[in-house]
C-alpha cells in the first residue's frame, strides 16, 4: 500500500502529541511492506525532504496569518497544493488525515483525486472545553465534524473517545476504529550521570514530582499546585515540583507565589526530548491531574521511565492507568485527591516499585507501536477494500 499523511507536527516540531505518534506509527507500517509519504510543516533548519525511518518526510512552507485560524488555513492551502503533486508522481491508496487541523487539504485531496480518507482525531474542541461555547470554539468543532463525515473510517485512542464521536459529532458506531496509543520504551535507555543531571532540578534531600505538557487549563496543572501545599506539608518540604513545557505560565507562577509554594516549583519552559527522556528517568512520581483527556500518551512515557504515576480519572486517562495496580488514579479537579495520590507514591517506596514493575509490564503487552500499527494497517485494507467495489 501507498498511504499518503497530513500531520501539521513531526518532530523537531512538536506542539502536542501528534508528532510522536507519527513518527513512532509510521516506520512499523513501514516494516509491514508499506510506503508511507507524510506532509508537515516547515520548521527551522529542518530539511524540506528527507526520509526518517523510511518515512518519505516533506516539509512544507506556510505563509504568515492574522491570527492562529488564518495559519492553519494557509497551511491547508499548501498541504493540498503539495500533496496534489506528491498523488499525481506516486498514485496513493488513501489519505491518513491527523486531526482537523489538516482537514481542509485532507477533503480537497479527497474530492480532487477520489482518494478515501482515513482521519484519527486525538481529542475534541468541545471536550477539551466541556462544550462549545465561543464563535472560535465552534469554527473548529465544525472543522471537526466536517472531517469526521468526510472520512471513509475515524480512528480513536480510546473508549472514551469511541463514546464522545458519537455524542458530540453522531458518528457511526460501525465507522470508528479504536487503536490506542503507543510508545517506544528503548527512549528512556540513556547512560549519564544521573545525580549530576538531577542536581539542575533539586537538591538531593527533595523528591521530584514533575508534569510535563501543554500549559492549558484542561492539563489541570493550578489543581497540582492546590495539591502542592499539603503535599509539602506532609513531605516537611522536601519536594520540588517541576514543571516541564513551553507557553506562557505567569498565571501559574502568580498562583504558585499566592500560594506560598513558588520557591520549591521550578518551570522549565521547553525542554529538548533528549533532556526530557533522561530526566524522566531521574524523578521520583509522575503527575497527570487532567481536566479533559483523550488518552494520555504522558502516561505511557512515564511507564517507559519506569515512573510511578498519579492521574485523574477523566477521559481516556482510566482505560491506561489501572487504578492501584500500574499507577494511582484520583479523582479529577480535586486538590485533596490528588494530593493523596502523590503522597501514596512518595511515601510507599515498595508499593511504588510494585506499581513500576506492573506499568512496564503492561506497557510490553498493550501498547507496543507494532501490534498498533498492524491494527492500522487493518483499518487501511478494508478502506481500500470497500473502495474498490464502489464507483466514485
Amino acid at each position: 500500500m501507498k498511504i499518503l499523511v497530513l500531520a501539521w507536527e513531526f518532530p523537531p516540531r512538536i506542539v502536542g502529541g501528534i508528532a510522536r505518534h507519527v513518527a513512532e506509527l509510521y516506520p512499523e507500517v513501514i516494516k509491514l511492506g508499506h510506503e508511507v509519504h507524510l506532509i508537515t510543516v516547515e520548521f527551522g533548519s529542518a530539511p524540506k525532504y528527507e526520509i526518517i525511518e523510511g518515512i518519505h518526510l516533506y516539509r512544507c512552507p506556510v505563509a504568515p496569518g492574522d491570527d492562529f485560524l488564518h495559519w492553519i488555513a494557509n497551511m491547508n492551502e499548501s498541504m493540498g497544493s503539495y500533496g496534489g503533486k506528491l498523488i499525481q508522481e506516486h498514485g496513493f491508496q488513501l489519505i491518513h488525515a491527523h486531526d482537523w487541523l489538516v482537514g481542509d487539504a485532507a477533503i480537497a485531496l479527497k474530492n480532487n483525486f477520489k482518494l478515501p480518507i482515513v482521519a484519527t482525531i486525538h481529542a475534541t474542541e468541545y471536550g477539551r472545553y466541556n462544550g462549545i461555547h465561543t464563535p472560535k470554539q465552534e469554527y473548529i468543532y465544525g472543522k471537526e465534524k466536517l472531517l469526521t463525515h468526510e472520512a471513509w473510517r475515524v480512528i480513536v485512542c480510546s473508549n472514551y473517545m469511541f463514546d464522545e464521536m458519537q455524542r458530540v459529532f453522531q458518528t457511526p458506531r460501525d465507522k470508528i476504529d479504536i487503536i490506542y496509543n503507543g510508545i517506544r520504551p528503548e527512549k528512556k535507555r540513556h547512560n549519564f550521570d544521573r545525580l549530576k543531571f538531577r542536581r539542575r532540578f533539586a537538591n538531593d534531600q527533595e523528591k521530584i514530582v514533575y508534569y510535563v505538557g501543554r500549559m492549558t487549563h484542561e492539563k489541570g496543572i493550578s489543581v497540582l499546585l492546590k495539591a502542592a501545599s499539603k503535599i509539602l506539608w506532609k513531605m516537611e518540604g522536601k519536594v520540588k515540583f517541576v514543571i516541564i513545557g513551553g507557553g506562557d505560565t505567569s498565571d501559574l507562577q502568580q498562583q504558585a507565589r499566592d500560594l506560598g509554594i513558588i520557591e520549591q516549583c521550578y518551570f522549565t519552559g521547553f525542554m529538548s526530548e533528549q533532556d526530557l527522556d533522561k530526566f524522566q528517568t531521574i524523578a521520583d512520581c509522575a503527575v497527570f491531574p487532567s481536566l479533559y483527556e483523550p488518552f494520555g500518551i504522558v502516561a505511557l512515557e512515564s511507564f517507559a521511565a519506569r515512573v510511578p504515576v498519579v492521574v485523574s480519572d477523566t477521559g481516556g486517562l482510566p482505560e491506561v492507568v489501572k487504578h492501584d495496580v500500574t499507577g494511582i488514579v484520583t479523582h479529577a479537579n480535586d486538590p485533596c485527591s490528588l494530593s493523596w495520590g502523590v503522597l501514596e507514591v512518595l511515601q510507599n517506596p515498595a508499593h511504588s516499585q510494585y506499581l513500576v514493575e506492573n506499568a512496564y509490564e503492561d506497557l510490553v503487552k498493550r501498547f507496543r507501536w507494532d501490534i498498533l500499527a498492524q491494527e492500522t494497517v487493518e483499518v487501511y485494507r478494508q478502506v481500500i477494500r470497500e473502495r474498490s467495489q464502489v464507483v466514485w
